[in-house]
Parts: C-alpha cells; structure tokens; sequence
C-alpha cells in the first residue's frame, strides 16, 4: 500500500531491522509515529535511533519493524 505525501513523495511500508533502518523513517511506536533524527551503531550489529523527539530505541539484530518509508520522486 503507497499513499502521497505532501511535496510529490511516495509513502511505502517496509520492514526495517538494525541493518537497514535510515534517517527519516517512520516507526510507530506505542501508537505514537516516531521520525527517526539519527542513528548509531552498537556493539554486535545493534543500533541506536534518536528520534525527533529526542527519544531513544536500541533495537538489536533481529528486532524486525514497520516503518514507512518516503520515496522521492526523481
């Protein structure tokens, strides 16, 4: 399922883990969207993502999330 977003971008779903997250994606946690401003890398493939709201996750090598996902039109 795609939906638009405002400024010609294609909105995805994907599923993300510590090795393909990205900055920008939207994870939905405890029913709250949550951007994710920036992310560092953790010992044994582990992440942390900071999200715009100043939040903090750890997510681990096999934590497998939803996230959407903007598409720029080229």
């Amino acid at each position: 399922m795609r939906g638009r977003a405002p400024g010609c971008a294609l909105v995805s779903p994907v599923e993300v883990t510590a090795a393909t997250v990205q900055r920008g994606d939207i994870i939905q946690l405890g029913g709250q969207a949550c951007r994710v401003r920036d992310l560092f890398q953790l010992p044994q493939g582990s992440k942390q993502l900071v999200f715009e709201s100043g939040e903090l996750l750890v997510i681990h090598t096999r934590t497998r999330l939803v996230a959407l996902r903007l598409l720029r039109r080229r």
